[in-house]
């Protein structure tokens, strides 16, 4: 067990996502990827559960281990007409060239009795970056890079033949570069480099899960995720003093509920909520971030035993918001020295950390090879969605951001 804690550690730290539900992923494992990322109401999987749902565990007999990762290609593009610190003409506009990332995960689920299950993970869960440094330089060379993963301990109890419940750590680590060039407002010509390289944390939280299992026929679960406070260490000068400035960021905490539904053995379908409190979290709330209500839909059918064909949607509306923004506010980030107005935070947002998608169709399936051994492919698509932002004073500032992406998951499974 030592040696799989170790893989597990190891495997994750090399992941970067650039994710979709704000800049969390909308699910780990290919078969939760392929039904939309559900897994809180009804178990899709025992590694899955680990994240999701740890409660599910308590539905898979014996040991359980799968290896897999995610090919993410986002296609950013950003433009404006203004800076920071003042107008420009023409109008800038790029395409981003971080456009394709893989995101490794593991996940082990061992029965220890007809009770009690183990379980350890590692996931690259969030994450998010631009890269414009080889485009137009007025977009302040931006190249923004978070990297966010979690290693998961948790134990699940089967309470009865309905009940489970669980409880989890979330051990993190995270990663941020938040590179930019910025010029004075006063004297344009005195410009430096904000950027005070990677900079990487770690931080703790928990995670505590219920499920319920009516006769394999109707299913319910319902979870609370912690936040999870982290700071980022000289990561940002955001007044040109060469004394970089530290960054709290707090990933938000998360409630989910979900229901599922297994009319027969070939058939199942299920429907997840999750609520994530962007606009409660330190950092992201200053960066005014709004909560996001996620909405989960999937399905599975087996048309024969071995074969598993999946299907899902998944819709969390932009916790970047665009409109009129007052370009004179002064708004504290934690803990810059120099305020950013509303309009610098939005144009900071779309175009250094754009995670604006909202609507995402999922493909998926699943082959069993042998009684041990399967395989499990998803696909996913993020239709472009596009914000703009515009300063409320008659100034004519504009900047927007454009994003898609495409996603393609595996997983190898064992049973024994």
């Amino acid at each position: 067990m030592k040696k799989a804690i170790a893989l597990t550690a190891l495997l994750g730290i090399a992941g970067l996502s650039f994710a979709t539900n704000g800049d969390n992923l909308i699910g780990v494992s290919p078969a939760s990827r392929g039904m939309g990322g559900i897994g809180v109401g009804m178990p899709v999987g025992p590694t899955d559960s680990i994240f999701r749902n740890p409660a599910w565990m308590s539905q898979y007999k014996g040991f359980n281990v799968q290896f897999g990762g995610i090919l993410f290609m986002p296609k950013v593009k950003a433009k404006t007409n203004v800076t920071p610190m003042g107008p420009m003409n023409p109008p800038a506009s790029a395409t981003s060239e971080a456009d394709m990332f893989v995101v490794p995960e593991v996940g082990i689920v061992q029965q220890i009795n007809n009770n009690l299950s183990f379980g350890i993970g590692a996931f690259g869960v969030s994450g998010m970056g631009v890269d414009y440094r080889n485009k137009d330089s007025r977009l302040a060379n931006m190249h923004t890079s978070f990297q966010f993963m979690r290693v998961i301990p948790t134990l699940s109890y089967k309470v009865n033949d309905a009940i489970s419940v669980s409880g989890a750590l979330h051990l993190a680590y995270g990663s941020l570069d938040m590179g930019a060039n910025l010029c004075d407002r006063q004297n344009p010509n005195i410009c430096w480099n904000a950027s005070g390289g990677q900079s990487q944390t770690y931080g703790i939280g928990f995670q505590l899960g219920l499920a319920y299992n009516m006769a394999d026929f109707v299913y319910a679960g319902i979870t609370y995720q912690s936040p999870v406070s982290m700071t980022y260490k000289r990561v940002f000068d955001s007044d040109g003093n060469r004394l970089f400035e530290d960054l709290k960021l707090q990933q938000p905490m998360e409630l989910a509920l979900g229901l599922g539904v297994k009319p027969m053995d070939s058939l199942k379908v299920g429907m997840d909520l999750r609520w994530i409190g962007w606009s409660k979290a330190d950092g992201y709330k200053q960066f005014q971030w709004k909560d996001q209500l996620v909405v989960a839909l999937g399905g599975e059918f087996k048309p024969m035993e071995k074969l598993a064909l999946r299907a899902g949607y998944n819709y969390g509306k932009s916790p970047i918001r665009g409109g009129a923004k007052n370009p004179m506010n002064a708004n504290r980030i934690p803990n810059f020295s120099k305020p950013f107005s509303d309009f610098d935070i939005a144009w900071f947002n779309l175009i250094g950390f754009p995670a604006i998608t909202e609507q995402h169709i999922t493909l998926g399936l699943g082959y069993e090879f042998t009684k041990t051994f399967g395989v499990d492919f998803a696909y996913k698509r993020a239709f472009n969605k596009k914000v703009k932002a515009t300063d409320n004073m008659g100034m004519g500032m504009e900047v927007e951001a454009q994003n898609a992406q495409d996603a393609i998951a595996i997983g190898l499974n064992w049973k024994f």
